[in-house]
């Protein structure tokens, strides 16, 4: 069935007319709160709920909009709840909109193209009020809300799902946090403990960003979560790779295996023949970040220097018991943060489906004259 099949049976021949957001909503400003600690009333901003208090603002279904700042984020409420000067809630005429219809309408909008902020994004009423909404069968409001229900009930059948998944995913990781802290620590006397410095080699690279080429033939570990690329590289190893400066200090993206290009500010770590270097891996991943936030005398750590990573502590079973713990590990690793298989791609993919489905439908028939526009 084609896209326009598909509507065409949805819509039963009905007619639809696009009529602005001010038609079938009222977009009211936020208040100023001044306590956080009493009650149990959720206090929303632009990015999402910032506390809670003991008066309600709204106690209707709502869509809320940022006005500033985070401008993308938007939130369907049903539950009563206060909302900040910085996000704008709706008050929709039930007569003639399903409010989650509007949620999921408002979400296929590009809103940084309706940003008026010469620095911090933002929305206008003015703007927001002259956004064309579709309503289907207007001249049947009962139909109408019939068609917008059935649009939810489909819609929301994708995001319970995604939903579910990502409750699923979060109470793995905490599975997996607790498997990984038993299999990582050791009594006292039960395994050597070496220092890092003592049974790898650590080094960093000679590229800068700006050296980075589309397509190159070599991945290129730069310091952030995105591998970037070259057409030269430095070494041919098997390393963990952590950033020296900026947002990933301390912190492990990487593990490399092959030929690779390296960044002059990012650390190469290869583990020596005593260690499995997964083994390695995972101890950073899990340990180091912690470490140099409490070996460091700055409260905030904006760079790492080769000494930081010499005592960083770290056991040395055999090697049997090292490949028998990353076996463990990696399961547990891919199903909660690999992208290309466990719960994270699931959850990518109903995602996608979701978006697919939402954009088939509510892709109504535009006006004449916005189309030939």
């Amino acid at each position: 069935m084609s896209n326009m099949d598909f509507m065409e049976k949805l819509l039963g021949g009905v007619e639809v007319e696009w009529n602005p957001l001010e038609s079938i909503a009222k977009i009211k400003h936020g208040k100023d709160w001044k306590d956080l600690s009493s009650g149990d009333i959720p206090v929303y901003g632009s990015g999402g709920i910032m506390g809670y208090v003991g008066e309600l603002s709204y106690d209707k279904p709502t869509v809320l909009i940022p006005r500033k700042g985070s401008i993308t984020n938007i939130f369907y409420v049903e539950t009563p709840f206060w909302n900040v000067d910085t996000i704008y809630y709706t008050e929709i005429d039930t007569t003639k909109m399903v409010p989650k219809y509007l949620y999921h309408f408002i979400k296929t909008l590009d809103l940084m193209a309706l940003d008026t902020g010469s620095g911090r994004p933002s929305l206008t009423q003015a703007i927001l009020n002259k956004i064309p909404v579709p309503i289907p069968c207007p001249d049947n409001p009962k139909k109408s809300l019939e068609i917008q229900a059935e649009i939810v009930r489909i819609l929301d059948t994708f995001t319970e799902l995604t939903t579910e998944l990502t409750t699923e995913l979060n109470l793995r990781k905490k599975q997996y946090n607790h498997y990984r802290d038993q299999l990582l620590s050791f009594e006292e006397g039960e395994v050597e403990w070496k220092t890092l410095g003592e049974v790898a080699v650590i080094g960093t690279g000679s590229h800068d960003t700006q050296d980075a080429i589309e397509d190159g033939d070599y991945i290129f570990y730069a310091r952030g979560r995105e591998p970037l690329s070259l057409n030269v590289f430095d070494f041919d190893e098997t390393a963990i790779i952590t950033a020296g400066d900026g947002a990933g200090v301390g912190k492990v993206f990487h593990y490399a295996q092959g030929k690779y290009a390296l960044h002059q500010r990012a650390y190469r770590i290869v583990p020596s023949d005593m260690m499995d270097p997964r083994f390695v891996y995972h101890c950073l991943r899990s340990y180091f970040y912690g470490y140099i936030q409490k070996a460091s005398v700055s409260s905030s750590v904006t760079s790492l220097r080769r000494p930081m990573f010499l005592n960083f502590p770290i056991p040395v079973p055999s090697l049997a018991e090292q490949a028998r713990i990353v076996a463990i590990l990696d399961k547990f690793d891919a199903l909660t943060n690999s992208i290309t298989e466990g719960l994270p791609r699931e959850i990518e993919l109903r995602q996608k489906q979701y978006e697919y489905y939402r954009d088939l439908l509510l892709s109504f028939p535009k006006p004449d004259a916005e189309v030939a526009a």
